[in-house]
């Protein structure tokens, strides 16, 4: 299990995070989106205890991306399968998410909801992951934004699955920073 935590000025947040069943216990007083963290950590198969307060819904959101991303890069197995990619039909939605676990950061969306479009790209960047998210079909952003966590959690799931090698023609990459 790893356990991050982050305080600002701003908001105050708490991560326990380990492979699992996806048991959760989430707590960000922002109801939707902690229906959002649940479904993600549910589908990746990760058990979560989050906690976060905050004073405006960006903020909260955003650290919560952060703090969330690290603990997720921190539990990605050296010999992680590292590519994966799910579509997920939810309602009038069909997302698609293509994912690296490989270590480079990169994003490409857009999502309908700026809030959430914001949150895929922190929680993208802090986890070290490459995530190209395509909504296909769908006018409902709430079946869009929740078709994308879905999504999420399946292919990180799927790019966590431990290989036994490392897939990349570099070798094993570590980065220590002295």
């Amino acid at each position: 299990m790893t356990t991050v935590i982050r305080e600002t000025k701003e908001t105050q947040v708490r991560v326990e995070l380990s492979p699992g069943k996806g048991v959760t216990n989430v707590d960000t007083g922002l109801k939707f989106f902690d229906h959002m963290l649940a479904t993600f950590a549910r589908y990746a198969g990760l058990d979560l205890s989050l906690h976060a307060r905050g004073d405006l819904t960006h903020h909260v959101m955003e650290d919560v991306a952060i703090t969330l991303g690290t603990a997720v890069q921190q539990v990605i197995p050296a010999t992680a399968a590292r590519f994966a990619e799910r579509t997920i039909p939810m309602d009038d939605a069909l997302v698609q998410a293509c994912l690296d676990a490989g270590g480079r950061f990169y994003y490409q969306g857009p999502l309908k909801n700026r809030l959430y479009e914001h949150w895929m790209r922190s929680f993208s960047e802090h986890a070290r992951v490459t995530l190209h998210l395509r909504v296909l079909r769908g006018k409902d952003s709430h079946h869009a934004t929740e078709a994308s966590f879905k999504a999420l959690g399946l292919a990180l799931r799927d790019a966590m699955v431990d290989s036994g090698s490392v897939f990349s023609m570099k070798g094993s990459v570590s980065l220590e920073v002295k």
